[in-house]
């Protein structure tokens, strides 16, 4: 029995999708010698931001480019984060059920908890795992293994979800089931390449993996 969900953040249960490709068409404009697509962004989000600056650009000095990342990111945060359809009815649905939630994200802690109140998912939360808490990011499992011990939770009793194949992986090494999203960018069928236990539709499909019934209202 599942007593526990942990959530990645960004792509998942938080729409940063357009924020975040945005954030690097700024960032990189003339600072790569061709200009960096969407269609390159997009396979590579999930990583660590310094991770993809270094990716992008072939440099290891990369502050500068962070930098300006995050500072388009913060002003256009608000105008363009929401959550995803029904995420808020299904985190208050496995709130109430006692079911405990968290969130391993490779995000730093303040835009974590920005995109998190503003959703106004901030309540259901318990535990939060952020790049700025771990040596390895996903696909290690040391943030889930982190959340798990903060909760006091066992793996065999706890889930993943997530739209990359760094969550179903981490999910995968720290022994807890792995539920990846389709309505993730990357699509279903690169989900499907990492074998995940599920993959789940709409978030009301979470709560019959939980025990819940899935009879409540949609957002």
């Amino acid at each position: 029995m599942i007593q526990t969900v942990l959530f990645d953040l960004d792509g998942t249960i938080v729409d940063t999708n357009e924020l975040i490709v945005q954030s690097f068409l700024h960032s990189l404009e003339g600072e790569t010698p061709e200009p960096v697509s969407r269609e390159l962004i997009i396979p590579n989000m999930g990583r660590p931001l310094v991770e993809q600056m270094e990716f992008f650009t072939g440099r290891k000095e990369v502050e500068a480019l962070i930098t300006k990342y995050r500072e388009f990111n913060l002003s256009k945060h608000d105008e363009l984060v929401k959550e995803f359809p029904n995420v808020r009815t299904v985190m208050a649905k496995l709130h109430e059920k006692g079911i405990k939630i968290g969130i391993v994200t490779s995000k730093i802690r303040l835009t974590t908890l920005m995109g998190l109140k503003l959703c106004g998912l901030d309540s259901y939360i318990s535990v939060i795992v952020t790049v700025d808490d771990v040596k390895e990011p996903k696909p290690s499992p040391e943030g889930i293994i982190a959340a798990l011990k903060e909760l006091g939770s066992k793996a065999e009793e706890a889930m993943m979800v997530g739209d990359s194949h760094y969550d179903i992986e981490a999910a995968q090494n720290a022994g807890v089931t792995s539920v990846g999203v389709s309505w993730s960018w990357k699509g279903r069928s690169y989900l499907e390449q990492y074998n995940p236990d599920h993959i789940v539709d709409d978030m009301f499909d979470l709560l019959p993996l939980v025990g819940i019934s899935a009879e409540v209202k949609a957002d």
